[in-house]
């Protein structure tokens, strides 16, 4: 296939994705200069990462006065679907991506880019992959970088009540699945009861807040694996 044509078949696929991240972004920049950090600080963030909910989760730990190990704990939990993911679209890269190639692409692997890197037919080459990750990579900075400095300029009373943006966002990402899945439904409630008991027991006062997503999170997420475990069985039977 022409090495142009391709490349454009990736960033066609990278246009919806970058529209659904400005607003995203947008908030993210937002709330991060609002809770007191400079702009180029936001922006370096979304610069050198592309996680939504990881930055989110990372922002709001360091509002709380969070240290360095719980910062990196809570992303990398929260973050691990990635590694998955990496390690699933590496199985369909042509025999030409260089591992170059593979560390670049593996930087911008976020939920919508793997589906749409899952879904197209054949091996992932080259000029796909980089017309994929151009504009979602472009529109993350770009919505980030307006709503950064939109936030600066805002009256402070007004920066201050897009704070519960921050919360909302973590409910737009959680309600709609766990209406979907009765499974999800139960994890989430699994993992809440577990932060309100790190939370409000003095037994477990010492524990930071940090640690508390931490422990909670790897505790919903363990339980839910135990409880509803996925039969592949069948699936496998299918194949063979």
């Amino acid at each position: 296939m022409d090495t142009k044509k391709e490349f454009m078949e990736g960033v066609r696929g990278g246009i919806p994705i970058a529209l659904g991240y400005l607003p995203v972004s947008f908030t993210f920049g937002l709330i991060a200069v609002s809770g007191g950090l400079p702009v180029w600080v936001a922006c370096l963030i979304s610069l050198t990462n592309l996680t939504s909910a990881g930055q989110f989760a990372g922002t709001s730990l360091i509002f709380a006065g969070a240290g360095y190990m719980e910062i990196a704990m809570t992303t990398l939990v929260i973050n691990l679907r990635y590694m998955l993911m990496s390690l699933s679209l590496s199985q369909k890269l042509d025999k030409t991506v260089t591992l170059l190639d593979r560390m670049i692409f593996g930087f911008v692997v976020t939920d919508e880019t793997f589906v749409v890197g899952s879904l197209r037919e054949g091996k992932l080459r080259r000029p796909f992959l980089f017309g994929l990750i151009l504009l979602p990579i472009l529109g993350w900075n770009a919505g980030t970088i307006l709503g950064a400095c939109v936030s600066s300029v805002l009256p402070m009373a007004l920066q201050n009540a897009f704070g519960i943006a921050l919360y909302g966002m973590f409910i737009a990402l959680i309600v709609p699945t766990a209406r979907d899945s009765r499974n999800v439904l139960i994890i989430i409630i699994m993992a809440v009861t577990m932060n309100c008991v790190l939370t409000y027991l003095p037994m477990f006062a010492w524990i930071s807040s940090g640690f508390r997503i931490i422990i909670s999170t790897v505790f919903g997420a363990g339980l839910g694996a135990v409880l509803f475990p996925k039969d592949y069985s069948d699936e496998e039977m299918e194949v063979q």
